[in-house]
């Protein structure tokens, strides 16, 4: 009813109608003790190490007692377990997946929803999982982020442009070619993720300038498309007008990461976390990523669960305590890496973000082929504006074309359908599906690798 509401009404009250839920929903998120952890935070940016890692243990021991004493799920499982309060016994504790916390999320909350902050995560699979913060958590978290982001020059208020999976739009915007909403009192516009087409870029590019926005927030799918339409049409997006692109939600590739810094002349800098509250990793200005100790505990396991460098990610984060996250498989891969920045961030490197595990093509010849080497497939090729890989069935793949005709011919297509067969094999069916548009998700983000067969891959 209340969406209803909002879609009938003028341009004008729209804006004043997202200022205000905003006013209302940042005194939750910016409230309480809030400054105290923003302090906190900005005072630790100089922390050796040795201090980060005493700070992590002492705060695994504090969260997963506190666990204990209110959720009745981990009082059962931890009963048989020896010194579970000790981060050196972590391996003993049950690891779970995303289906044993949506199945047992009753008994896994510690409070209620009233008592708390709801949170719902629309996943990939088509399953939500909901998800309880305390208040304080919910501000922690928001200091961490905003933290993270003050190291670039940020902070709220300042002009920001926002790309996410909101709905804003109603027929009267589009006529007028407006694909944005604005709140005024923290200076915020979100722009729509539903309408990035060809036809309509030039005017979310015209409006970022003329707003001036000195930040970008957002998909970094729907930054992508912008970016690339503007280098290709030759338009000069003004120097030194943005000062930090901020990606969420999306795996990040090298392709988008240059495209999107060379059209908007402004360096992106990364950050990983999910919407159920996994610990933080952040880049810092040397552009190394970093683990984030104070947030939690990141073991990266093999499909042994043994211990390694590169492999899934599983997550225990302190800033859960309405539903914790203890030993949560979070369906992402990482990759360690052993070596030390110079900044002053001295928190364990990462080499690499490998994105979602379940967004792989699977090949009964090759195995799995993640995230990077399906981006890889436009290795040599032109004209290819947008493509998504669709996996159904074992031995084959659907994959959806978006292109340039005045470019793209058979000659490049030979080329991108090599790339495939060099990745899946020779034997693998491979039907090109060539659409003048592929739709994103209803969250509005897009997947550019959607595998819906893992059940039989798993048991193949």
């Amino acid at each position: 009813m209340k969406e209803k509401i909002f879609f009938l009404l003028p341009h004008f009250f729209q804006n004043l109608l997202i200022s205000t839920f905003n006013i209302l929903a940042y005194k939750k998120r910016y409230g309480g003790k809030y400054h105290y952890y923003l302090s906190h935070f900005k005072k630790n940016r100089i922390l050796t190490k040795e201090e980060l890692v005493d700070i992590q243990k002492t705060r695994y021991s504090e969260f997963i007692q506190e666990v204990v004493l209110k959720s009745p799920f981990y009082k059962n499982e931890f009963k048989e377990v020896n010194n579970y309060s000790s981060i050196e016994s972590i391996r003993d504790l049950l690891i779970v997946k995303k289906e044993i916390l949506r199945r047992n999320s009753k008994t896994i909350h510690t409070i209620t929803e009233k008592e708390g902050i709801l949170s719902k995560t629309g996943g990939t699979t088509g399953k939500s999982l909901e998800v309880i913060f305390t208040h304080d958590n919910m501000q922690e978290r928001f200091a961490m982020l905003d933290d993270f982001r003050s190291r670039f020059g940020y902070k709220l208020g300042k002009k920001t442009a926002w790309f996410s999976g909101k709905s804003l739009l109603n027929k009267n915007d589009l006529k007028k070619n407006r694909f944005w909403k604005t709140d005024n009192w923290y200076n915020v516009r979100y722009y729509s993720t539903f309408h990035i087409k060809e036809s309509y870029l030039k005017y979310y590019i015209e409006d970022l300038i003329k707003y001036k926005t000195e930040y970008i927030v957002g998909f970094p799918s729907s930054l992508l498309d912008i970016a690339k339409y503007g280098l290709k049409k030759n338009i000069s997006f003004p120097k030194e007008l943005v000062k930090a692109i901020f990606p969420t939600a999306e795996t990040i590739t090298e392709e988008m990461k240059f495209n999107i810094e060379k059209f908007f002349k402004a360096p992106m800098y990364n950050q990983y976390a999910s919407s159920e509250g996994a610990p933080f990793i952040f880049e810092c200005e040397q552009r190394n990523l970093h683990l984030e100790l104070q947030s939690g505990v990141f073991e990266v396991l093999d499909d042994q669960d043994n211990p390694t460098n590169s492999g899934r990610l599983i997550t225990t984060s302190f800033t859960t305590l309405g539903t914790p996250l203890i030993r949560y498989d979070i369906g992402d891969s990482i990759t360690l890496s052993s070596n030390v920045c110079s900044c002053p961030n001295k928190n364990p490197l990462v080499k690499e973000i490998l994105g979602r595990i379940d967004d792989y093509i699977y090949s009964p010849e090759n195995g799995k082929i993640n995230l990077g080497n399906v981006s890889n497939t436009l290795k040599d090729t032109k004209g290819i504006k947008k493509f998504q890989a669709i996996q159904d069935k074992l031995n084959e793949i659907c994959i959806k074309v978006e292109v340039d005709n005045t470019i793209y011919d058979n000659k490049i297509e030979a080329i991108f359908i090599r790339n495939w067969r060099d990745r899946v094999g020779e034997r693998m069916k491979i039907d090109i599906d060539y659409v003048n548009e592929i739709q994103v998700e209803k969250s509005g983000k897009f997947r550019f690798v959607k595998n819906n067969i893992k059940h039989l891959i798993e048991n193949d």
